[in-house]
């Protein structure tokens, strides 16, 4: 599509100063004032204004506007424009930062949308301001020209008015009808499904006709002038433009309080919307829409080829322009003006002898012989596509936003018929993914195979980009896309092994571990025979999968620092799972190396987001969150979760936030005691015991198993467990079942609650063998010491493993086991139980773990403990908040922005505004200011 695109929107009609009063609408403006009775109740919601050009569209905007102010409500107004369609997120950042109340934080959020790889923190950024902002009173958000906005602000668009659906803000967007671009489309559909109101703005009818008549000519027409101003078929800027040139040319004469026409219907004149419109057109589309207008009538592509000289090709993009305009319309096989006036209007601009002249086709004058195509045209756009290609080549490692805009513009000019065009889809496809656009990268894909016609090589290559994207999504879907490449007969040893390598990641993530084997074999000797260093780090990704599951931790960790190693050299750009390193910070938490496993995580979030790969960012956040949790950050962890959850756009289920985010939201929600959270996972998790990869069935099987433990429901728990534990051994995860080592614990302990010891046994003996196995990880002899003393009901294991816990920073396994020591302890020696149970409350209150320090505390109370024990980490000053939220607090009250605190701290700013956010709510406090002065109070010990 141009990016020679022209501003339409409609200007509200004045005259001389003055604007002339809004008529005709009188339902739309009372069912605007009904929505805005609802949004001073507290009642959200979405209206779309939709309507031709011309049709008074921002008109009604700028009114709903005034009548909110009017009623001291806040309103954001931004519009879209199409000579900054390419700037992303702009028509909203105008909105909420203009004007004489901006949305709080300038400064920050105008940093996010201009630097680099930080679109996602500012989609964070913003719905955390909005919040702020709707806290003081309901707000109107106003966007007009949505056909114009960039892919940014309609996902921010739609993304924030679900997720803030039980605000009190109502959005009132403005959209052109008829055709729009397909992402336009797409988001008109989801609010559409949303529930928004929808308001289809007609022609005006006589009586609004004939008032606008006399508000602008100063007196009521009479039949003459009524007749000729119903030509402008109700459109009201087509009628205020027409009449104003009346006026101006003094056509209308006024006698005896009636405007008439002095000297009969006035010759077409030029109207100002419309050579507005043309002036901002390409010169090769306004020699179009002018040459058209010659015409007379309704016109065939291939006529105005003809006149024009040039081929039907070339103006394809002249064309689309006109359309885009408004000004030409598709009629069947020709084309027309929009309106009768617009053709006139444009055919007064033309030489005097154009504007009769009307050529009979197949005459003398219309079979002249003309020029043809310019010489070489295609050839300078295969050029420029051939040099667009290569700069985006370039840029991937270092700018993959760039990147992606190039291989967009070299895809535009690349003609479908041309044999390189499947080469330029499948380029584009994983930038697109990476830059945070997958469902844009999969509607490419997916209409480049249904289209059909494509050469085996050419067919691979696209399902290998395919394959990529699914990864982060479908673990099914990137199965199927590996696999039906892998399957074209005839294509080349490169493509069939990254296929094959793809499928073998796309299997072992599904957890089919035997088949990722055999297919990773395979996969091996192809790779080796084509020299292919690249599909060689991801098959060595696997194969330390591979030994993960056979629990062989010495040569998972090996062969992950290889794969990392050789992906490192080679570069994130050419790596077929991005990024390869994230496997062995997965692998490092899992077996208590917690630590690395964090660092690991941190470096790959601050590289990805200072590249601007919003898709690695997302991954890394997802495995930090992870991390976070074992560790005890349960704020953090929560905080990560939410920054990272899946967009309203994303292709597939999200069966990484699946094995991630959405287990970790529910752990921290059952932590700490947040029943209506973790019932909102749980029906997540009975949806992942559907899905068609087993790892997500297992994860979502031990979520409800854990689920059904909290409502203190051990035999529904273990009968939630039994289809995994009967699973084939094959496929069965590592831990029988378990997401961590540190889950055999609680397995054992639920299997004894439903009296189902030969199921703790069975955990205690895989525990056991673990730690026999790889017997240079203590934290995976302290779960099984942890598992066998709670089995046996001895306390020298549970002792045990208290002592090998203290140097893993895994908290809350560590505080579990001080807990179940002291349970033991406190069955005959009361006393010394005490001091297990006050360090395993230490650890849940640093954590911010509620439901584990009320269990606690009841045990310490029965130990005859009636002092309330310290809590290490926290301030008495501050009961309402958790340490995390502690640490970001007192900086802001400082003066420091969220971004400063960000740095200081080593936190991602939206972590920063969402530990924000919450001190806020549990203080009651709604400005910085506000909290500054009780931070002061606080601390002075007043």
């Amino acid at each position: 599509m141009s990016v020679n695109r022209v501003t339409t929107r409609t200007v509200p009609e004045e005259l001389e100063g003055a604007r002339t009063p809004l008529r005709g609408r009188d339902a739309e403006l009372a069912f605007i004032e009904a929505r805005l009775d609802a949004l001073d109740r507290g009642e959200g919601g979405i209206i779309r204004v939709e309507g031709p050009v011309g049709i008074g569209r921002s008109r009604i905007l700028v009114e709903a506007a005034a009548a909110a102010r009017r009623r001291g409500t806040r309103v954001f107004e931004g519009t879209a424009d199409p000579d900054e369609h390419f700037v992303p997120l702009g028509p909203f950042l105008d909105g909420v930062l203009g004007g004489n109340e901006p949305l709080s934080g300038v400064v920050r959020l105008r940093d996010l949308a201009t630097t680099p790889g930080q679109r996602f923190w500012l989609l964070q950024e913003l719905g955390d301001r909005l919040r702020e902002t709707v806290r003081n009173g309901p707000l109107l958000v106003v966007l007009d020209d949505l056909q114009w906005c960039d892919d940014l602000t309609l996902l921010t668009f739609h993304t924030l008015a679900a997720g803030l659906s039980s605000h009190a803000i109502l959005w009132l967007v403005a959209v052109r009808g008829g055709n729009v671009p397909s992402g336009v489309r797409t988001t008109l559909d989801r609010i559409r499904q949303a529930g928004a109101h929808e308001l289809a703005l007609g022609a005006l009818g006589d009586r609004a006709t004939a008032q606008i008549t006399e508000d602008v000519l100063g007196a009521a027409p009479d039949p003459d002038v009524l007749s000729v101003a119903r030509r402008a078929e109700g459109v009201p800027q087509l009628l205020v433009e027409l009449l104003g040139s009346w006026r101006a040319d003094g056509a209308v004469t006024i006698e005896n309080g009636m405007a008439g026409l002095s000297a009969g219907p006035p010759t077409p004149r030029v109207l100002p919307s419309v050579e507005r419109r043309l002036d901002q057109l390409s010169a090769e589309a306004r020699e179009l829409v002018r040459t058209a207008a010659g015409v007379g009538g309704p016109v065939t592509v291939g006529q105005l080829a003809e006149l024009l000289g040039r081929s039907p090709a070339v103006l394809v993009t002249a064309l689309q322009e006109s359309l885009d305009a408004d000004l030409l319309a598709e009629s069947g096989d020709r084309l027309a003006f929009r309106h009768d006036l617009i053709r006139e209007a444009v055919g007064a601009g033309l030489p005097l002898p154009l504007q009769a002249a009307e050529p009979p086709w197949g005459s003398a004058a219309s079979s002249v012989e003309r020029p043809g195509p310019s010489a070489g045209t295609a050839g300078r756009d295969a050029a420029e596509a051939d040099r667009l290609r290569a700069e985006a080549a370039e840029l991937v490692s270092t700018a993959p936003g760039p990147a992606a805009e190039r291989s967009l513009k070299a895809l535009e000019l690349t003609s479908a018929d041309a044999p390189e065009r499947p080469r330029v889809i499948a380029e584009t496809i994983p930038l697109l993914w990476q830059t945070g656009r997958a469902a844009q990268a999969r509607e490419l894909g997916a209409a480049a195979l249904a289209a059909g016609g494509l050469g085996p090589e050419d067919e691979a290559l696209i399902r290998l980009a395919l394959a990529r994207l699914a990864v982060q999504f479908d673990f099914s879907e990137a199965v199927r896309q590996a696999r039906a490449g892998a399957e074209l007969p005839g294509i080349s040893a490169t493509a069939r092994g990254r296929l094959l390598a793809m499928l073998a990641v796309g299997l072992s993530m599904s957890g089919e571990h035997a088949a990722a084997e055999q297919v990773a074999a395979e996969a091996w000797e192809t790779a080796a025979a084509a020299g292919d260093r690249t599909a060689e780090a991801t098959l060595t990704t696997v194969r330390s999968a591979v030994s993960f599951h056979r629990m062989d931790l010495t040569e998972a960790f090996r062969q992950a620092e290889r794969s990392a190693a050789l992906a490192d050299a080679l570069g994130v750009s050419t790596s077929l799972w991005v990024p390869e390193a994230l496997w062995h910070a997965l692998l490092s938490n899992t077996t208590g190396r917690t630590a690395e496993a964090l660092a690991v995580a941190e470096e790959g979030i601050r590289i990805t987001r200072e590249q601007g790969r919003t898709a690695a960012t997302r991954m890394w956040l997802m495995t930090r969150t992870r991390v976070l949790l074992e560790t005890g950050r349960l704020s953090d962890a929560r905080a990560d979760a939410e920054a990272a959850s899946p967009a309203t756009g994303d292709p597939g289920p999200g069966n990484l936030a699946d094995v991630t985010l959405r287990y970790v939201m529910l752990r921290v929600a059952l932590h700490t005691d947040d029943r209506q959270t973790a019932e909102a996972y749980a029906a997540e998790a009975r949806r992942m015991r559907s899905d068609g990869a087993p790892v997500v069935r297992h994860f979502g099987t031990w979520m409800l198993a854990l689920m059904a433990d909290f409502a203190d429901r051990p035999d529904r728990a273990m009968a939630e467990l039994d289809e995994v534990m009967t699973s084939p051994a094959a496929d069965r995860p590592a831990y029988a079942g378990l997401i961590d080592p540190a889950d055999a614990p609680v397995l054992v302990r639920m299997a004894l609650r439903a009296g189902r010891h030969e199921r703790a046994a069975q955990a205690v003996a895989l525990a056991e063998k673990r730690a026999v196995l790889n017997p240079g990880f203590a934290f995976l002899a302290a779960t099984a010491a942890h598992a066998r003393g709670l089995l046996d009901n001895d306390l020298a294991p549970l002792v045990r493993a208290v002592r090998l816990y203290e140097d893993c920073p895994r908290v809350l396994a560590r505080a579990s086991a001080l807990e179940d020591a002291g349970r033991k302890l406190a069955t005959t020696r009361r006393s010394e139980a005490v001091p297990y149970f006050e360090t395993a409350l230490a650890l849940y209150a640093r954590s911010g773990a509620v439901r584990d320090v009320a269990r606690v505390r009841r045990r310490l109370r029965a130990a005859g403990v009636r002092r309330r024990p310290s809590a290490a980490g926290l301030s008495d000053a501050w009961p309402e908040l958790t340490a995390a939220e502690l640490r970001v607090v007192r900086p802001v009250a400082r003066g420091l922005t969220n971004q400063q605190v960000a740095e200081h701290l080593s936190l991602s700013p939206h972590t920063v505004s969402s530990h924000l956010r919450r001190a806020f709510t549990k203080l009651d406090v709604t400005s910085r200011a506000g909290l500054t002065r009780l931070v002061k109070h606080r601390d002075s010990g007043e």
